[in-house]
């Protein structure tokens, strides 16, 4: 069990966490969930020791161990991987070093002898002679496979060291797992294959994800961060948000009733108080409405943008058509022959393991990149708007304020100041927060700005390049929310599974050795046995 006893959090005037209590047991997976800047990554670092709290302590039961999944994806580099993995165990890793260093003594000695005896012996006990393979089965889990075992991690993609960094954490069955978006970077198999070890595993993990779908099949219970509180709930993600949205509601509607009947007493009293006939009832009247009260609706740090895509006109018949395009990228094919027509309203979903391909397809139907080998053509009805994944250039450098910088993309008649604070008002840029200089925005804040670039625009073709990422759920949400209810023609990738899931009706996953195109659901295609056989032949 780890436990926070009147943990108190403070920076400056601010207060991130005031007297939190809580307790998280074996068998349980807790997900951690909270607006941007509530505080989930801090509470995990009070928990992991790696951050001190202004009052109060963490309680851990005697004798457990604790694993953290690392963010440095450069700590590790001059380590072999499977070293690295090994490394998650420090106490088994110690063990293990310091065995191998005394059997290499030219001067072994009787008390060596006795070190290395007791060395070992505690080395079985933790299940040592088998740590290689365990840490091998969770690599090739992750999708790192053998030939990758023995490099040194800087010769390993950022993508991959993730995957690692991952699979140390996960190893030598930790009694407590703390895991901070486990899932960013990872493939739909790699999280398919998180997804079953976690809903078998049987310790205790608390995990920060910005995945719903991801939370809805691990979590056993969900700890909500808002305004510097944590409260528990038994149950997923969705269990959680209907719950708090349906009681919510409630509070509302019971509130409306409580004033209405607030007024009829209010408008009695008023009407007859002087009546002598009516004075009694008045007064009874006046007695039940010194009674009534209103419940509190408990505010939420929480905000939600307002999406809502709008094009200008419908697309014609012809909207796409792909014939044969390759490109190699620094001496690797990242597209080859890929064909494909896009008919109108369709909402395509391009998957795939290799990010750089999907990026590449898109870049080059936007015309920012040659491709070396094949052509596409877009209907001549289409108007298009595009979401790139790196979107540094349109805001390196910009000092202006944010209206500023949305005014060029507003429509003719569109561009005076109090319709664009309008627009931005709908990503959350209310007030004062619509002045600030575009080159000081976060991550989240550059994407929101970029969304709200493209609902002015009136596109009725749109091309987004994994939209979801530094987003926080909220904002996620009123994402999907928008993108399903498009009634023109999509084509995104995202590796959030319910986003796909949601909004897809195409599935189009981009390999090696071209491409599987089908028309189905997210889930249905994961689910079709039949293209994995496609797939393997596709993959080489």
């Amino acid at each position: 069990m780890i436990a926070a006893q009147g943990v108190s959090l403070q920076y400056g005037g601010r207060v991130l966490f005031n007297d939190v209590n809580i307790n998280f047991t074996k068998g349980n997976c807790y997900g951690l969930i909270g607006a941007n800047g509530a505080g989930k990554s801090t509470f995990l670092k009070i928990l992991a020791g790696e951050l001190e709290p202004n009052k109060g302590s963490v309680f851990i039961t005697p004798g457990e161990r604790m694993a953290v999944l690392k963010q440095d994806h450069f700590l590790f580099d001059d380590f072999e991987v499977v070293e690295c993995v090994l490394y998650g165990h420090k106490r088994l890793y110690d063990i293990r070093k310091e065995k191998d260093e005394l059997y290499m003594k030219e001067d072994f000695s009787d008390e060596d002898g006795i070190k290395a005896a007791e060395l070992e012996g505690e080395f079985a006990e933790l299940d040592g002679w088998a740590a290689e393979s365990n840490a091998e089965m969770l690599l090739n889990g992750l999708g790192i496979t053998n030939e990758f075992h023995y490099m040194k991690m800087k010769e390993l993609t950022g993508g991959q060291k993730v995957k690692v960094l991952l699979a140390q954490a996960l190893f030598g069955n930790p009694d407590i797992l703390l895991l901070d978006e486990p899932t960013n970077h990872l493939d739909i198999h790699a999280i398919k294959w998180l997804e079953e070890f976690l809903m078998n595993f049987e310790n205790t993990v608390i995990v920060v994800s910005h995945d719903r779908h991801f939370l809805n099949k691990v979590c056993t219970n969900i700890a909500d961060i808002d305004y510097g509180k944590i409260t528990m709930f038994v149950g997923n993600y969705d269990f959680w948000y209907n719950y708090t949205q349906m009681t919510q509601r409630q509070l509302k509607d019971q509130n409306k009733r409580v004033e209405q009947k607030i007024k009829e007493l209010q408008d009695f009293i008023q009407r007859f108080s002087a009546n002598a006939s009516k004075a009694k009832q008045a007064t009874s009247r006046k007695k039940l409405l010194d009674n009534l009260q209103m419940d509190t609706i408990k505010p939420s740090s929480r905000r939600y943008p307002f999406c809502d895509f709008k094009q200008d006109r419908e697309v014609g018949n012809d909207v796409l058509l792909v014939d044969g395009i390759s490109k190699t990228i620094d001496g690797k094919k990242v597209l080859n022959n890929v064909s494909f027509m896009i008919r109108p309203k369709e909402k395509v979903a391009f998957v795939g393991k290799d990010e750089i391909a999907r990026t590449t397809l898109f870049q080059i139907l936007m015309g920012e990149m040659e491709p070396d080998e094949g052509t596409f053509k877009w209907g001549v009805t289409t108007k298009t708007a595009y979401f790139p994944k790196d979107n540094t250039e349109y805001f390196e450098g910009c000092k202006d304020s944010l209206i500023e910088w949305l005014r060029p993309y507003a429509k003719e008649g569109e561009q005076y100041d109090s319709d664009i604070r309008g627009w931005l008002g709908r990503m959350l840029f209310s007030g004062e927060e619509a002045l600030k200089s575009a080159n000081v925005l976060s991550g989240g804040e550059k994407v929101r700005c970029m969304l709200c670039k493209m609902m002015m625009s009136g596109a009725n073709v749109m091309i987004l390049d994994e939209p979801t990422n530094h987003l926080d759920l909220e904002s996620i949400t009123a994402v999907n929310e928008g993108l399903t209810n498009f009634k023109g023609t999509l084509l995104f990738d995202s590796h959030d599974h319910q986003f796909v899931q949601t909004i897809a009706d195409r599935i189009i996953e981009i390999l090696p050795g071209g491409i599987i195109d089908r028309q189905m659901t997210y889930d249905e295609y994961i689910d079709d046995e039949g293209i994995d056989a496609i797939r393997e032949k596709l993959s080489v």
